[in-house]
């Protein structure tokens, strides 16, 4: 699970998990920046676009809005300051969810 400790969706995640006693691996993005392949997964599955939280207060700093910009400039972006992504993003087997997502979550553990 890649996500920040001050995210209210990514505690939410860390306890759908705990309460169901499911050992998670978290990876605080403030701390340590996400790999770029594991950002391609999620880019290929979502789309860049939404991976984005355009209603962030990031994401409007940033001026992604404003910009013209590669696919390539994005990312790097992103790694960079991971507060432009909706968090968090969760990785069980081939499974991925993006964001508050309970109904994803437990589809991880049907399988």
């Amino acid at each position: 699970m890649f996500g920040t400790k001050k995210n209210a969706a990514t505690r939410a995640a860390e306890r759908f998990f705990k309460e169901r006693r499911v050992k998670i691996h978290f990876v605080d993005l403030s701390v340590k920046p996400i790999a770029k392949g594991e950002l391609a997964r999620f880019v290929q599955k979502f789309g860049l676009n939404a991976l984005l939280d355009m209603e962030g207060k990031a994401y409007e700093r940033s001026n992604l809005a404003y910009l013209r910009t590669t696919e390539e400039g994005i990312i790097t972006r992103i790694i960079e300051t991971p507060e432009l992504l909706k968090l968090p993003l969760v990785r069980g087997g081939k499974v991925l969810t993006l964001g508050e997502d309970a109904e994803g979550w437990g589809r991880m553990l049907e399988g």
